[in-house]
């Protein structure tokens, strides 16, 4: 911090930097906190635009980093789509990211293995509502209708 900067703008910037203690943050999301704590339009595009200049924040990394933590649960690629476009990630950046993560991440596979496991865990269930506790469940991870439906299927044969 800049000993000439005012002191809203030394506590905005003292605000953000506690906010990124905790764990990356887009732009949108520090601009957003800080406009909750009040402080001024012209003070929040001096801190982004200082904490951007700094290397603290990258949206483009934040996307990244979201993606890689959140696939581990795992999640479908619909989710993190909505989930970025919520935390305010441009959409340019999302397709960007979730592109290259598409080589690597077999959404199918994924949800094949997800409904065996959910399968066996409602072996005592009448099969159709088996079925549909296993349909809604993947859809609320944000997998794609079609994958489950076919990895279910697959159940049956």
């Amino acid at each position: 911090m800049n000993k000439q900067d005012s002191p809203a703008l030394q506590k905005a910037k003292r605000y953000a930097f506690l906010l990124l203690k905790f764990r990356m943050r887009s732009e949108a999301e520090i601009s957003r906190r800080l406009e909750a704590k009040k402080f001024d339009r012209q003070t929040i595009a001096q801190v982004v635009s200082f904490l951007k200049e700094k290397g603290f924040l990258d949206d483009d990394e934040f996307a990244r980093a979201w993606i890689a933590s959140r696939i581990k649960k795992p999640l479908g690629l619909r989710r993190l789509r909505v989930e970025l476009r919520l935390k305010g990630i441009d959409s340019d950046i999302i397709d960007r990211q979730i592109g290259r993560v598409k080589e690597e991440y077999s959404e199918e596979a994924i949800v094949e293995r997800l409904v065996r496991e959910k399968s066996g865990k409602l072996k005592g269930l009448d099969p159709q509502q088996a079925k549909r506790r296993i349909f809604s469940s993947l859809v609320r991870r944000g997998f794609s209708s079609d994958a489950i439906v076919e990895a279910i299927s697959k159940l049956d044969s």
